[in-house]
């Protein structure tokens, strides 16, 4: 799963042209259409300086975002007229390029705009990310050269009190209006909130900037900025955690029920959610169950064909307890488990030009998951990096409770997290040229989860996976993003409960049952995003087959690989025109 501050969506020989310029892009519809996506981008960097950071752009650091009700307001109303004036542009005078920033433009406005309407602003996190996290990571990306910079950090960190308590108002109108979250996902993030609270402000991470600081920075400047920094931690950071805190565990009142649908307004809520991060229109819950259902019988058999191959005495449950419990499959100590991932990883690296004509500048590397929220985290994810920042992407490998964290699995993960999947996709996207700002820091769940998903697979045909084990090992990261589609649509709209979701995984995976207990809750507190993973990679390995069957021995996958990634994040439907029109374009370059 990739977890960054992004933006969170023709003709038949456009897959030829680079994506924001064609013949007549110099028409007045693309200059106009230009204007309104640069004042949008600038509103976007003033709206959300977190985005801003991890998109590069340092004038926004010293601040937290703004959620209270006249921001919010603000926000839609703003969001309101940009729409319209997207929709009031001439389309037929567009170029090709400009159709697509424009469609994605118009996709973005509506999804936020149907945010505000909803007022999400209620639940403003789940067990996985969220205003905190916002917090937590008030660093991530920034580049600290002199003593400016850590003075702008300094600024973001006392504005955190006065963003907490704009968050507990926004939880308190949840609670007034029947729209709050459930009692097990507060009590899953309880413990990362009061962890924060330290004796010692040194040892707290944000602090973590002040250990090594710039030799640009003058020692003394150094010292008093150390001191400062201990101090605003001490008596504004560590003191906002506690009261967010104390506020949860004394005036929240979560919900008794796990279900989307029981919230006031949750059918429309968890509606919305489906579109969101399928990005397809129309999807309903059955539909979405129905699909799990059948990938979870086909992946079902797959995984009782390998278990018979490796002569194994005894049947699938009997073996998925075998790999959760023999000590062969798991490392020893934390550095083990993060030198397996880095090997794997470079293995993948070294056979990436054979699949992928086109590969990113931007490194990345292998970082455990940070102790403080280790304990409910999920068993790994990737951090993406702003351009030109202190340091690459982040694979990040959850070291917490070793004997949850199977070797077999590292495979699937690193191929799905690191390379080609999160960071390969991510870093193409930033590094697109003659892209507006906002595509090169726009993500789809459907798209990047679902490539994620498909770089697992694609992993077999790369030869990344040595044994029958670790091929078992992506079978079950596949189930487990099977179950998905058939426990989320369950918990939020059939009246599945947290026990019966748990049996679920642990009759269909091997995943570990901390795995298991810790994804559950994520899908009990973020409806819908689940359902991505799945839904995407069955769309990208449906354009493949179509590639393949249309064009015979002209097709290339390492040409089909380029055009899946190189437009950035879009929408499914979108995606599928792209490979369409890169179709034909291919037909009709070999005809002529």
């Amino acid at each position: 799963m990739v977890r960054c501050a992004r933006l969170a969506i023709v003709a038949a020989a456009i897959w030829m042209l680079p994506v924001a310029v064609a013949e007549d892009g110099d028409s007045g519809a693309d200059r106009q259409l230009q204007v309104v996506i640069g004042e949008h981008w600038e509103y976007l960097l003033s709206e959300h300086p977190d985005m801003a950071t991890s998109a590069g752009v340092d004038a926004f650091n010293d601040r937290m975002p703004r959620v209270a009700a006249d921001d919010r307001s603000r926000r839609l109303a703003a969001e309101r007229r940009f729409l319209a004036r997207v929709r009031d542009l001439d389309r037929g005078r567009l170029s090709p390029g400009g159709r697509i920033d424009a469609d994605l433009l118009a996709w973005v406005l509506e999804d936020s705009i149907r945010a505000y309407e909803l007022n999400l602003a209620r639940i403003p996190f789940n067990t996985f990310s969220g205003f905190f996290m916002t917090a937590l990571t008030a660093s991530s990306g920034v580049r600290m050269t002199d003593a400016g910079d850590y003075r702008d950090y300094l600024a973001r960190l006392r504005d955190i009190p006065r963003y907490f308590e704009e968050n507990i108002e926004n939880l308190r109108e949840g609670v007034a209006t029947g729209f709050v979250l459930p009692r097990v996902v507060i009590d899953g993030v309880l413990p990362t909130i009061r962890a924060q609270v330290k004796q010692d402000a040194a040892l707290s991470s944000f602090y973590a900037p002040f250990n090594d600081m710039a030799a640009a920075v003058p020692q003394a400047e150094q010292q008093a900025l150390k001191a400062e920094a201990a101090r605003v931690i001490s008596e504004r950071v560590m003191p906002a955690f506690a009261r967010l805190a104390d506020f949860l565990e004394s005036e929240y009142r979560a919900s008794d029920s796990i279900a989307a649908h029981d919230m006031r307004g949750g059918q429309d809520y968890y509606a919305f959610n489906i579109r969101r991060y399928t990005t397809v229109e129309g999807l309903t819950p059955d539909v979405v169950h129905e699909i799990g259902l059948r990938e979870v019988a086909r992946i079902r058999a797959e995984m009782e064909a390998l278990v018979k191959q490796v002569g194994f005495d005894g049947d699938l449950a009997a073996f998925s307890e075998f790999l959760r419990t023999d000590p062969r499959f798991y490392a020893d100590s934390a550095e083990a488990l993060l030198k397996e991932a880095a090997w794997i990883a470079k293995r993948i690296d070294y056979v990436m030009p054979a699949y992928f004509g086109k590969l990113p500048r931007q490194s990345y590397g292998v970082v455990p998951v940070p102790d403080e929220i280790a304990p409910n985290y999920t068993t790994g994810a990737y951090y993406g990096a702003p351009p030109g920042g202190a340091h690459g992407g982040e694979f990040w490998v959850n070291t917490h409770a070793l004997n949850q964290r199977p070797l077999y699995e590292l495979p699937a993960l690193t191929l799905h997290e690191a390379v080609p999947g999160h960071h390969h996709q991510n870093a193409l996207s930033l590094e697109l040229e003659d892209t507006p700002d906002f595509r090169r820091n726009l993500y789809f769940s459907a798209f990047g989860e679902g490539w994620g998903l498909y770089s697992e697979k694609l992993g077999v045909e790369m030869g990344v996976y040595r044994t029958p084990y670790e091929d078992f090992g992506r079978l079950s990261y596949e189930m487990w993003r099977a179950c998905r589609l058939v426990v989320d649509t369950g918990m939020h709209a059939q009246g599945w409960t947290r026990d019966r979701s748990i049996e679920y995984f642990v009759q269909n995976t091997s995943l570990s049952e901390a795995n298991i207990r810790a994804e559950v809750d994520r899908y009990i507190s973020w409806p819908g995003q689940a359902l991505a993973y799945k839904l995407g990679e069955l769309k990208i390995w449906e354009l493949r087959r179509l590639a393949q069957q249309e064009l015979g021995s002209a097709f290339d996958l390492r040409e089909f690989h380029d055009v899946i990634l190189g437009h950035g994040a879009v929408p499914l439907d979108m995606l599928e025109e792209l490979v369409r029109a890169f179709i034909a374009g291919k037909q009709a370059a070999a005809i002529n």
